[in-house]
């Protein structure tokens, strides 16, 4: 085989390569360098793909071809028809308008995922008319486990949050009343700021925080093995058997974790109060009867709903979760943080609400 025999010569014009030989993938290595500003192809005998390829790139980059036979040119036409074509650099986006496409597209996200809730909102509601039809289509066991899951095991650290909140309050509250020789009404600071808020608002969190989590691994978990998938194909209804139960229990155990939340926080201000103001046990509680009963009605009608957030957005992002473990993980942070500010929202929602109905 003719090896090529390339020669580099300078004219006034630049440096010119003059190619002899055979330009095939064997001889590519002989080739100088690309700083040649014209290649002379006259006296080349043989050119393959690879050559070809080779002789296309160099024009691209600014060399100009001179002497290239009709054959060789219809090859190197081949060629370069398919060489890769570079992306054009994208437009200039100005900064504003980036910031505005940004937040439109997380307003979208947003709404996106309000009508995937709404969704499994009525999806959840329709498996309960159903199940409010057929009675025996209701796994009743799964009820009765997710309640003790969810509402037994959380009372110990609803308990104990819930007291030592009460104490905090009773400590601080104290401390500033004190000031203006109105000590007694320390009590009615930690009645209904635990009956009407904190009580609920904390257990809510607390277990938006343990809950949401374990709904969305427990479901997701299974979604990843497609047991989702075989219970569809069993002809069980997943919405039936996994959702419901747990969003029903949830609804249950709930406004249950609020009410003995409020009484640790009753009970921590009350010890506080104690050992801080030398408020009788006998004091504080006849000064807890003047308050009114609508503050304890305010706080519970809060649990059903808050449960039920928690319950959609957990059972939702379980739903969601792909076929790995980092989507599982990903899903699982999620839907705590989408919980915890849901629930957030949702007491701030009824705050309004019940200032302008005068409750």
């Amino acid at each position: 085989m003719t090896r090529v025999a390339p020669t580099l010569t300078v004219d006034p014009q630049g440096p010119r390569l003059v190619l002899s030989g055979d330009l095939v993938v064997w001889t590519l290595g002989q080739l100088p360098p690309q700083d040649a500003t014209g290649i002379d192809l006259a006296a080349l005998a043989r050119l393959d793909t690879a050559g070809a390829w080779e002789l296309a790139r160099r024009r691209a980059a600014g060399a100009t071809l001179t002497g290239l036979s009709a054959r060789h040119a219809d090859l190197l036409a081949t060629v370069t028809a398919v060489l890769p074509v570079a992306d054009p650099p994208p437009p200039f986006v100005p900064p504003w308008r980036r910031m505005l496409q940004a937040t439109g597209q997380r307003v979208t996200g947003a709404g996106l995922y309000l009508v995937q809730l709404a969704e499994y909102l009525g999806r959840t509601l329709a498996a309960l008319a159903r199940a409010l039809r057929h009675p025996t289509r209701f796994p009743l066991t799964a009820l009765v486990h997710h309640a003790h899951e969810t509402g037994l095991r959380a009372v110990p650290i609803v308990t104990v949050m819930s007291f030592l909140i009460g104490v905090v309050l009773a400590f601080q509250g104290s401390d500033q009343l004190r000031q203006f020789g109105a000590e007694v009404f320390v009590v009615d600071l930690i009645a209904i700021s635990i009956l009407r808020e904190l009580g609920i608002l904390l257990t809510a969190i607390v277990v938006a925080g343990r809950t949401a989590s374990a709904l969305t691994a427990s479901i997701g978990s299974m979604k990843m093995r497609q047991e989702i998938d075989a219970m569809r194909t069993l002809g069980l209804d997943p919405d039936m058997v996994l959702i419901l139960p747990r969003i029903l229990a949830l609804v249950m155990v709930l406004p249950i974790l609020g009410l003995i939340s409020a009484v640790a926080g009753l009970l921590g201000g009350a010890v506080m109060s104690w050992v801080e103001l030398g408020i009788s046990p006998a004091v504080f509680l006849a000064r807890l009867a003047d308050i009114s009963v609508t503050h304890v009605i305010v706080g519970l009608t809060k649990a059903p709903v808050f449960a039920l957030i928690i319950g959609v957005i957990g059972c939702h992002a379980g739903m969601q979760v792909g076929k790995d473990a980092e989507s599982l993980g990903r899903m699982t942070s999620s839907a705590v943080v989408s919980a915890i500010f849901a629930v957030i929202i949702a007491d701030a929602a009824f705050s309004i609400f019940f200032a302008r109905v005068g409750l």
